[in-house]
Order: structure tokens, then sequence, then C-alpha cells
């Protein structure tokens, strides 16, 4: 692999959060931080997710060691599958939206409801395992996600209720009967993230292009849905090279590797 990319230099790293750089939900560990700071000094940095903004921080930017402005400058954040995008502005020392593509109220409470009514009717809503102040569908602006523990169940919990995706696969298939005018991807352990056609990461790729001003030859992706129906799927079917990881250690030996080549 490491040959191979020797022969064909990446501008950009682009990265799934949940499942590729992090047990899901979770702030990314120490080495996965501390691969991504040194990776800056590299490359453009791009996690691309169906979390929201807030997410991005703890998950990641939170993790990273004393970065400095410079090292910010090339870390590029596409939250919710990159219908928003969020870049750091070292004069203002902050980050700054650049773009964001909401859905309106009726398309929010229109997806919110086929979802419970989906999940309800398969026996998958599971409302009484909710901690205190969680809640199973959550508006993230230009995208609404089931989550169907919450977001602050355990990531036992979490890894046991769908390890297969066959559940969400029933509430999806339930989902396009009710609301067909949507799409449904699987995420995560626990989740769907329903979305207008498009709007996902293929999406959120194509502005990655635009705004970096790089070719889908300059960027190498990783994921651990890659499959038709996962979140990562639309990145393969733009031809874009990717690397199908299980967890955020294959992502570490990934990136340890490419680190040591371009010593």
């Amino acid at each position: 692999m490491f040959i191979w990319y020797t022969k064909n230099m990446k501008k950009v790293l682009a990265f799934d959060i949940d499942q590729t750089l992090n047990i899901a939900k979770t702030p990314i560990p120490d080495e996965i931080a501390d691969l991504l700071k040194k990776c800056l000094n590299h490359f453009e940095i791009c996690p691309i997710s169906g979390q929201k903004f807030d997410q991005f921080l703890v998950q990641i930017v939170n993790r990273l060691k004393d970065p400095t402005k410079e090292e910010l400058s090339h870390l590029h954040l596409f939250v919710a599958q990159g219908t928003q995008y969020y870049r750091f502005n070292t004069s203002k020392n902050d980050w700054e939206l650049v773009y964001s593509y909401p859905l309106t109220d009726e398309q929010v409470k229109k997806i919110s409801e086929t979802i419970e009514k989906s999940a309800r009717e398969l026996g998958y809503w599971e409302e009484d395992k909710l901690q205190p102040g969680d809640e199973i569908i959550e508006n993230r602006l230009s995208q609404v996600t089931f989550s169907a523990l919450g977001q602050k169940a355990s990531t036992d919990d979490k890894y046991a209720w769908d390890p297969d995706c066959k559940k969400r696969e029933k509430i999806v298939a339930k989902c396009k009967e009710y609301a067909p005018e949507f799409d449904y991807e699987i995420g995560g352990t626990t989740s769907i993230n329903a979305i207008t056609p498009g709007m996902n990461k293929e999406f959120g790729m194509t502005h990655l292009l635009e705004e970096l001003k790089v070719e889908k030859k300059d960027i190498l992706y990783f994921g651990d849905m890659t499959q038709p129906g996962g979140n990562d799927y639309p990145v393969v079917k733009m031809g874009i090279d990717t690397i199908t990881v299980r967890n955020h250690e294959d992502t570490a030996y990934a990136l340890r590797g490419i680190l040591e080549v371009i010593k």
C-alpha cells in the first residue's frame, strides 16, 4: 500500500470519524491525535461526518496537543456529511462557517415523524433506554439523525445493538415506504442519517474539491462504512481512492506507514 502511495502522492487526507478515527462517539485516542497533528504538517486534513460541529471540536480539535494556528489552518471540518464547512480563521483565531445548507422546518418534521413511526412499528424505538436529557432523533440542521440508544449510551451497548446493521436496514426500508423523497444512510453503530437526495458525502466531497482547489486524484479517504448503503459509499462511487478500515487501529497503522514514507 505504501509503495502505491509514494507513486500517487496525495495532498488531502479525508476521514470518516466514528469507527475510523475513534471508538464511536468518543474523543479520538492519543495516538490518532498525535498522528493527525503530524499529518497537518504535510497534508490538508478533512474529517467528514454526520456529526454536529460541537462534536468535531470535542472529538478531534480539542484532542490535538497545542496546535499552532498554521497547523489548524490545514484542518477542515466538513460537518453533517459536508453540508456544513468550517475552517480556521488565523486572523480571528477562531473557526468560521463557510457554508451551510439546512433543511426546512417542514422537512425536519416529516423526517422525524417518519423515522419514529418506522422504528416504533418494528419494535426498535428504545425510548426507555435513554439517559436523562438524551434524545433518539436529533436535528443537525442539514440532516436529521436517528441514534437508537441516544448519544449518551455506553459504547458497549451501542456496539451490541445492531452489529450487522440489520435493524437499521429494516428501519430504512420502512422509512422509504413512508417518505421516499428523502435518502437514508446507515452510519456509526446505531445511527441513520436522513437527508434530502444528494446531500450526502458526495455533496461534501464535491465541495471539498472546490474549496481546497484539488482534484479527486489528490485525495485519500479513510472510512469504515464503504459498502453499498453505508455513509462512506458515496465517496467510493466518486472514484476517490479509499482505504476501508475496521477501526481506528487500522487507520493508525496506515497513517504511521504514510508518515514513514514521507520522512
